[in-house]
């Protein structure tokens, strides 16, 4: 698969219901698959990394990015999108 079609999402934040379920509803009604998924629980501190793939999702990578930051500020968690071969840049030593 092509790199340019997937996008690392990272959730930080306080702990609370419904974290992955309003995530992975947004996915869901948009067409894009989740390829990895990880995520803990430490002191009360919810984080979540996941691998997603856009290339059957009607929204361009902006949009999306934009909308989950949106979903993050509503529900009180750091939402981040980045393609992935972006993060792989940046996260290289």
């Amino acid at each position: 698969m092509e790199n340019k079609n997937r996008t690392v999402i990272t959730v930080v934040g306080k702990d609370t219901v419904g974290i992955i379920a309003k995530i992975c509803t947004y996915l869901a009604n948009n067409h894009i698959n989740i390829l990895d998924i990880s995520q803990t629980i430490v002191s009360g501190f919810f984080n979540m990394m996941m691998i997603v793939d856009l290339s059957v999702s009607d929204k361009p990578f902006d949009e999306c990015q934009k909308e989950l930051i949106q979903i993050g500020e509503e529900i009180g968690v750091d939402i981040k999108c980045q393609k992935e071969e972006i993060f792989e840049m940046m996260h290289r030593i």
